[in-house]
């Protein structure tokens, strides 16, 4: 049996926005491209990435105004990567052991490539499991 890598089950249609994008433009992108995450680039180099959950739990609960507070303002900076070649279950344990949802799947030639989550991963490594379950059915991870 071959072993599944993270190439196998990563999304690979990841979107960039600048930092200076505000948190309404953001959720916007989220919910018209069906996703739960944005990268946030400023040129060449990544900054890092805002998922929905930030901008609740950063920003709507703290009372900011999503059309004044841009996504630089509650960007994660401590970017979690891993190489496409790697297996589900490194992806797995990264997560654990980082307390992520996602991590970054980063290649040397081509850098950022895709991006995993932990829905990718619970179908794959346990189908059968309540969460692999969720995640097979979920149109989106």
């Amino acid at each position: 049996m071959t072993m599944q890598t993270v190439r196998d089950v990563m999304t690979t249609n990841v979107v960039y926005l600048p930092s200076e994008t505000t948190l309404a433009e953001a959720a916007r992108t989220m919910r018209e491209q069906d996703i739960g995450d944005v990268v946030v680039a400023d040129g060449p180099g990544l900054t890092g990435v805002v998922t929905d959950r930030d901008i609740v739990v950063r920003a709507v609960a703290e009372r900011c105004d999503p059309a004044a507070t841009t996504i630089g303002e509650i960007v994660t900076r401590d970017l979690v990567t891993i190489r496409p070649e790697d297996s589900i279950h490194a992806a797995a344990l990264l997560m654990r052991d980082q307390a992520v949802r996602r991590v970054l799947v980063c290649d040397d030639v081509q850098g950022l490539v895709g991006i995993v989550s932990i829905g990718d991963l619970a179908g794959e490594i346990d189908p059968d499991s309540v969460l692999g379950g969720i995640s097979k059915a979920a149109p989106n991870n």
